[in-house]
């Protein structure tokens, strides 16, 4: 016998203790369960507020806490400083390469005019041909100007770029100095408070959605013949009165397998050796209670 059965084994006498009551007719029954959610540390340090307690009921997103996160903010903003020294050192390539361009505009039009007085006989070709030989050379060097600022732009780029993504990381080390609430609910358990200090992964406090709950029940082969996810199913929690209220419940899961063959378990069918897993979710009026019995009919 696996875990699995092995646990849903000995959970089964006592739903068959809980789902004792005969006076109500029923085809399964199990406890009352909600979802929940730990909510833990994602950041290491003292806590430097968590203003919760048990009973509150929060907000997805609602912001309960913070951990400190001087060092952190510390770092970002030295990157960033860094950020702005390196894109101080970028430079505009045309602004440097004028002076060699307009060095280089004034020989060619000198060029034009060596030219002008050869076609004439007043000028020498030795003085057109050292012309161009200096216009040559100063385009060669401003195209090896424009390499070096363009490559030199480029590696700090980079460094920025890098700059960003160190940033990055500290902004989201930084969200994660923040306790949020992750889902609409009510504080089941605190299990930190303020002045505390923890590690990345202590957990902080548990919180439950008390507006849907479910029951986990089981039924048997042949009742599953008349039973789908997406039906709907009446719910009768076991609080003690002789007339307990009832509530309109939708099937939401079927297990695909049997999970144990029990002798003692409250089905209609109590000769029945298989038994499935079946999850019914139910609205909660403020009557209902976790770990409450439920019993269910189809």
């Amino acid at each position: 016998m696996n875990l699995k059965k092995m646990m849903a084994a000995a959970v089964m006498p006592l739903l068959a203790a809980g789902c004792g009551n005969r006076e109500i007719e029923f085809d399964a029954c199990g406890q009352i369960d909600a979802t929940d959610v730990t909510v833990s540390a994602e950041s290491s340090g003292r806590i430097l507020s968590l203003d919760i307690e048990e009973g509150d009921r929060l907000a997805a997103g609602q912001m309960l806490g913070a951990i400190d996160s001087a060092q952190i903010w510390l770092q970002k903003k030295e990157l960033q400083e860094r950020k702005e020294g390196a894109k101080a050192r970028i430079v505009d390539i045309e602004s440097q390469i004028a002076p060699s361009m307009a060095q280089l505009e004034n020989l060619r039009k000198d060029h034009e005019r060596f030219a002008a007085l050869l076609s004439k006989d007043a000028g020498t070709r030795k003085q057109l041909e050292d012309n161009e030989s200096q216009i040559a050379v100063l385009e060669g060097q401003i195209a090896a100007q424009r390499q070096t600022y363009g490559q030199n732009n480029d590696a700090t780029m980079s460094e920025i770029g890098m700059y960003d993504v160190q940033i990055a990381q500290r902004e989201d080390q930084l969200s994660k100095c923040r306790i949020m609430s992750p889902i609409n609910g009510t504080v089941l358990t605190k299990y930190a408070e303020a002045g505390e200090t923890v590690v990345s992964g202590k957990a902080l406090f548990k919180i439950a959605d008390m507006d849907r709950l479910f029951v986990r029940a089981y039924f048997t082969t042949a009742q599953l013949a008349s039973l789908a996810v997406g039906d709907k199913v009446t719910v009768i929690p076991d609080d003690g009165t002789n007339s307990p209220k009832e509530y309109e419940g939708t099937v939401t899961w079927i297990s695909d397998e049997a999970e144990f063959t029990p002798k003692n378990i409250q089905t209609r069918d109590e000769r029945a050796d298989m038994v499935y897993a079946v999850k019914v979710s139910i609205e909660n009026d403020g009557n209902l209670r976790l770990g409450m019995y439920a019993y269910v009919k189809i």
